[in-house]
């Protein structure tokens, strides 16, 4: 592969990399809010309904909805490309949501977590959408839990934040080095003709991730965009 810089992806890059200082205040007053009112929880049991399938989340698990970037990335393949005869990774799949979502069109889905808590909630979930029969759940770092497999499809919801992770619940969020190891590892586990889906905020690092895949050579197009008062989510389809 030769890296490919797009005019589309230079400007989405430029898009993450910036929030004007209102909305970055207005984001952190937001995120206070949340966390007096309750709503940003993490140590107690949630139900949450993501492209019409229920999920529990249970603590110390990245909450699709709330934090909006599992539930915009699950969107975007609930309806969407996957073929039936597919072989989808999603890996960082906290309470299983990209997972559940992509098994309902692919043959058999792998759902990869660091964290121990997220591998049991995944489970739960693919029992409770009776998906059983297409999905796998394990537990690793990355694509250390697949060994040599390829897929056709790669889900990804990193952590966007430059920081050492302080706890398994953390690392949701954080990581020093996740951009650069996924980068690397990416082209071994797809197939020839595969694709990985990345969602990425203007809260954090984004660009980084844009730069290290580039740098292995990929190509990155814009799939969807939405825009929150106080962030910017884009998934960004990687060939």
């Amino acid at each position: 592969m030769t890296a490919v810089q797009s005019e589309p992806s230079i400007a989405h890059e430029h898009k993450l990399a910036r929030l004007s200082p209102f909305r970055r205040l207005l984001g952190r007053a937001l995120h206070l809010g949340y966390r007096l009112t309750g709503r940003e929880r993490y140590d107690d049991f949630r139900v949450e309904q993501v492209c019409g399938a229920r999920f529990i989340v249970m603590p110390s698990v990245f909450n699709p909805k709330s934090t909006r970037t599992g539930a915009f990335l699950a969107a975007q393949i609930d309806p969407g490309p996957v073929q039936s005869y597919w072989e989808v990774l999603d890996m960082g799949t906290g309470s299983g949501v990209g997972a559940v979502v992509a098994a309902r069109h692919a043959c058999r889905v792998v759902a990869v977590d660091i964290n121990p808590a997220a591998v049991r909630c995944a489970r739960i979930n693919t029992l409770l959408n009776r998906m059983e029969h297409r999905i796998e759940v394990r537990q690793g770092d990355l694509f250390s839990a697949v060994g040599e497999q390829r897929f056709d499809l790669v889900l990804f919801n990193p952590p966007f934040l430059r920081a050492q992770p302080r706890s398994d619940r953390d690392r949701a969020w954080s990581s020093v080095d996740v951009a650069e190891r996924f980068a690397a590892g990416l082209e071994a586990h797809l197939k020839p003709d595969g694709t990985a889906l990345v969602v990425l905020s203007t809260f954090g690092n984004g660009v980084l991730f844009l730069r290290e895949l580039r740098r292995h050579g990929f190509e990155l197009s814009p799939l969807a965009e939405r825009r929150f008062v106080n962030e910017r989510l884009t998934v960004f389809k990687v060939v």
